[in-house]
């Protein structure tokens, strides 16, 4: 698949509906774009697996029994605790290689398998740390699957939150804690990462190519061409970087300040 190709497919499903959210196919999309050059296949296989696996499972063990043992279990999925920040850890195909990644990277392949399964499977937006919501018998169960896949309690949630710098009355409240997010926004949080790391390391060309795709994925939202912009003012593109400012307001007004200010920036370092 091209990067023209994969754009159009992001367009494509950037333009539906959550609830129709293809989640591992936008997920796949989205690594294709950032290095088109590599064959799908490992983790397209990856991902049948996981479902496969979790399937079975279900038959004989708990929800949250099966989920750990199908992914980290059978098949190895770890987070990657000495490598913390490579870029591999944010893909899914490297993943799929590796076994290793980030937290919402591996959330990517708990998701789909539990979609494919019928296993309800939700991502939490977690300050920090991404971790995935079970319904169980006893009420909704927090997982890890940085941690292969394991419960994380109560105690341990609100030690976390807290951590994070959220205040001790937000940190208590576990419905706030848990509150599932839409497969879009959790894609979206994994573009985040690659932005975010790419921006610090000042590899202006995969933080645009990261924040682009945040756009396709939502494109009512202006705040991630102003991310395009100034990944594109790194590169000295600064036609391009105007052209994203000037996208960012048309999409909303309140960004217009924010925009303004930074496309007269930009103008004049034209002239």
């Amino acid at each position: 698949m091209s990067r023209e190709a994969a754009e159009a497919v992001l367009t494509r499903i950037g333009q539906g509906t959550d609830a129709d959210f293809p989640l591992f196919e936008a997920a796949l999309a989205c690594a294709l774009h950032d290095d088109p050059d590599r064959d799908p296949a490992p983790a397209l296989v990856l991902a049948r697996e996981a479902g496969e696996r979790l399937a079975e499972r279900l038959q004989s063990e708990s929800p949250e029994e099966a989920v750990a043992e199908a992914l980290a279990g059978d098949l190895r999925l770890s987070g990657d605790v000495t490598t913390y920040d490579h870029p591999d850890n944010a893909d899914v195909i490297a993943i799929a290689r590796r076994r290793l990644g980030l937290p919402v990277g591996l959330g990517i392949f708990y998701l789909h398998a539990a979609r494919t399964a019928g296993l309800a499977l939700h991502g939490i937006d977690f300050p920090g740390h991404f971790l995935l919501r079970i319904e169980s018998e006893a009420g909704p169960l927090a997982l890890d699957p940085f941690g292969e896949g394991r419960v994380v309690l109560p105690v341990e949630l609100s030690r976390r939150a807290l951590r994070t710098g959220l205040m001790p009355d937000v940190a208590a409240r576990l419905d706030l804690l848990m509150a599932p997010v839409t497969d879009r926004a959790v894609l979206i949080r994994l573009q985040n990462n690659i932005f975010a790391r790419a921006q610090q390391a000042q590899d202006w060309p995969r933080a645009e190519r990261s924040a682009l795709r945040r756009a396709l994925l939502n494109p009512a939202d202006h705040r991630p061409w102003l991310d395009v912009a100034a990944a594109r003012e790194g590169q000295g593109a600064l036609a391009g970087a105007l052209q994203a400012l000037a996208q960012a307001q048309t999409l909303d007004g309140g960004a217009t300040i924010a925009a303004r200010a930074a496309r007269e920036r930009v103008r004049l370092r034209l002239n």
